[in-house]
């Protein structure tokens, strides 16, 4: 293919440009895209100093390929009807159809560039400039300056006049008071000199006042004007932004309604124009950490895997208030009840909504106080989503069972990643809980545990949660979420501990979590990923299990969402890797011999191990039929927002605003959750004004205490945390709220 420059692949067969001299020159040109493509025709704009392209004239009303500030561009005349424009380190190369339409061109731009060249640069009497995209810091630091020393002679000024006005009073009083003509003679001419000198400071300060005036003006409307430029640019900024967001939404519609594949049967983006017009594709950086081990198998068993069965007993269609029954094999008339738990719920509404006409404003913020509509949650609150942490409680069922604590953490290990299955495709947010919302889910008919959280904290929010199985196992936690909105992706930093106890050995578990970020916030289809370390401990034991969990990399050739760990004891042995994804399964596998081996990064060596042949511990549930109409939703989650009898009244599922979400009444639970937020501002400034009376009066300051749950030091890491101190379930037996506030 020849160079930009050279050659022309097809040739126009009309321009359409406009005369010169009207304020918009518009045509059809030749621009290089690529060494594949070579030259492509693009419809140009020239207006206001700008040069804008795109594919078509219809283009114009809702996509911009490309903008070329003139102002600071260098145009070249090449030969052949060719023309380069250089602006901000970047080249474009053009070609018209003849030599007199590329002439016309050249005239229009080299005008357009002198006029841009001429509104920036111009100034008038006082010396006011036009703005530059980047003020001079020095010019504005000098501006300061000058003020600051004008202002100082200002004061100067006004101290002497004070000064010398006291003194020409006093003398004046002792003219009155004269009764001797000699005395008279001596004392006007007093009079007169100071009265010179007060003429003299009033016009030295009448003279500071109009150069700081002067001063001030010149680079006020400097500032103004400045000040606008700005504005205006932002507001181009995010006018292309919504342009580019449309155009990749618009884009993305286009290929599900006609997907091409390869012959192998893999996807691939249909081909187009618009490969061309990639020059600001982002990449992200390849990741240089590597595992520092390998793994080789010693045997070839085969892996057994464990089903996905136990979700059956989530199934079935029935209404809520239907129950199942199942005689036993003898045929004897035992029956066992068994409630038969909801399987779906209304599909999700297809509303539209430009996510970043909200979140544009709101870069830096935390993003539990962003102000967001429903549109943009999931119908489960935060509360909610934490004990979603227990749809592989069976692990931890298993778990209790083993004789090995060794084998013991890999379950572990197996349950704290399983966690984040849930998330891969869960863009959404959940609501935020109100102070004092509390949650609960009793399974102990089917998997054997009890689970309460409570909203302890409303900023920094923070849950307690509680869970009690009979099947040998206690798990408690708190988790502050800590989040930012960074401008193209939000993190997402749950902050605190995971408990976790075995009644029969005592073995005490102790982990963190990892941090979430949605990527493509601004521009692209939402995608969610999950990165850092975990590192689990055994208090009792001393065994450790060190997991890191990869974050996407473009060049990586490693598995997508990727989880490696180690298994050691309390010598700091390894015993067993842990390998797998967060969104699929996790294997163990036996460690027979290790040793050093090469090929680390840094002069780094990593530890080659020779394991057995690897175990699943664990393996995803499929989602249920549907569930991309119904928030991706599992099994468990479907059941999560299930209406309840006897809750107590502060349960998430009593919310109005999350149920009418739901529902896919959207624009009605948008006013419930507007109320709600502005109710609960109202009852934080009345707290407010409490503890302030409290501070007058000198007493100490009570502030929020949760309903269920205390703080107290853990014996095992020191830390304090809310764990839960009792009643709540006895309440429920007796159907006692009254110590429960209103919240809803």
């Amino acid at each position: 293919m020849s160079e930009p420059g050279k050659s022309l692949l097809s040739s126009p067969t009309s321009s359409g440009g406009q005369p010169v001299g009207s304020d918009t020159y518009k045509g059809w040109l030749y621009k290089w895209t690529n060494y594949l493509k070579g030259y492509q025709r693009r419809w140009f704009v020239l207006s206001n100093g700008l040069l804008s392209y795109y594919r078509t004239q219809a283009e114009m009303a809702h996509t911009c390929r490309g903008t070329i500030s003139l102002t600071t561009a260098h145009i070249e005349v090449g030969d052949a009807c060719h023309l380069v424009l250089t602006s901000g380190g970047r080249s474009y190369h053009l070609k018209a159809t003849s030599d007199g339409e590329s002439q016309r061109w050249v005239s229009a731009l080299q005008q357009a560039k002198a006029n841009a060249s001429h509104m920036m640069h111009q100034s008038d009497d006082s010396g006011d400039e036009a703005p530059v995209p980047q003020p001079d810091r020095a010019l504005t630091q000098g501006a300061l300056k000058t003020l600051a020393s004008k202002l100082d002679d200002l004061s100067t000024c006004n101290e002497l006049i004070g000064k010398h006005g006291a003194a020409l009073q006093r003398s004046l009083s002792e003219l009155e008071d004269l009764r001797t003509a000699t005395d008279g003679t001596d004392k006007l001419k007093t009079v007169n000199e100071r009265a010179t000198l007060f003429r003299i400071t009033s016009n030295a300060m009448i003279n500071a006042c109009r150069d700081f005036l002067d001063v001030a003006e010149t680079h006020s409307r400097r500032w103004q004007r400045a000040l606008q430029y700005e504005r205006e640019q932002r507001h181009h900024l995010e006018e292309t932004i919504e342009q580019l967001a449309k155009q990749h939404n618009s884009l993305e519609r286009a290929w599900r309604e006609a997907p091409s594949t390869h012959p192998d049967g893999g996807e691939r983006t249909q081909e187009g124009d618009a490969s061309d017009e990639n020059e600001d594709t982002e990449f992200f950086d390849a990741m240089e950490d590597s595992p520092a081990f390998i793994t080789v198998t010693a045997s070839d068993h085969t892996q057994h895997r464990r089903s996905g069965s136990d979700q059956s007993i989530m199934g079935g269609g029935l209404p809520n208030s239907e129950w199942s029954h199942n005689e036993n094999d003898s045929g004897s008339n035992n029956v066992q009840l068994r409630r038969v738990r909801r399987s779906r719920i209304p599909n999700k509404p297809n509303y539209s909504l430009n996510l970043w006409s909200i979140m544009k404003n709101c870069i830096g913020k935390e993003l539990s106080k962003i102000p967001m509509p429903v549109n943009f949650n999931e119908p489960l609150s935060m509360l909610q989503r934490l004990t979603e942490d227990l749809e592989y409680s069976d692990l931890l069922d298993r778990a209790s069972r083993c004789e090995s604590s060794l084998e013991q953490m890999c379950l572990v290990a197996a349950f704290s990643v399983s966690s984040y299955s849930t998330t891969i495709h869960r863009t959404a947010k959940p609501f935020n809980p109100l102070l004092g919302e509390t949650y609960e889910l009793d399974r102990l008919d089917d998997f054997g545990y009890r689970s309460i959280c409570e909203q302890v904290s409303h900023h920094p929010p923070a849950a307690a949660h509680h869970v009690t199985s009979q099947r040998g196992w206690t798990l408690w936690q708190e988790i502050t979420i800590d989040s930012k909105f960074r401008g193209k992706y939000i993190s997402v930093m749950p902050l605190g501990c995971i408990h976790l106890q075995f009644h029969s050995s005592g073995n005490h578990y102790v982990w963190g979590k990892v941090t979430s970020t949605v990527h493509n916030i601004i521009v692209g289809k939402l995608w969610i990923d999950q990165s850092g370390d975990i590192e689990i401990v055994n208090h009792r034991t001393k065994d450790t299990c060190h997991l890191k969990f990869v974050p996407y990399s473009y060049f990586s050739r490693d598995l997508s969402r990727k989880v490696t760990g180690v298994v050691a004891d309390s010598e700091g042995t390894a015993h067993h890797i842990m390998s797998g994804t967060w969104d699929d399964k996790m294997e163990s596998a036996k460690i027979v011999e290790s040793s050093r081996g090469c090929g680390g990064s840094e002069g780094k060596q990593k530890t080659l191990y020779q394991t057995l042949q690897p175990k699943v511990l664990w393996k995803k549930y499929t989602l249920p039929e549907n569930s991309e109409n119904m928030h991706f939703f599992s099994s468990l989650a479907l059941t999560l927002n299930e209406p309840e009898e006897g809750v107590a009244p502060t349960d998430s599922r009593l919310r109005p605003d999350q149920r009418l979400m739901e529902a896919g009444l959207w624009d009605e639970a948008n006013a419930h959750k507007q109320r709600l937020e502005e109710r609960q501002r109202l009852e934080r400034r009345k707290r407010e004004a409490q503890a302030t009376q409290v501070l007058e009066e000198g007493q100490d300051i009570e502030g929020f205490q949760p309903l269920w749950f205390e703080r107290r030091t853990d014996d095992s890491t020191g830390e304090s945390t809310y764990v839960y101190r009792g009643g709540y379930w006895e309440a429920k037996d007796k159907q006692d709220w009254s110590q429960c506030p209103e919240i809803f």
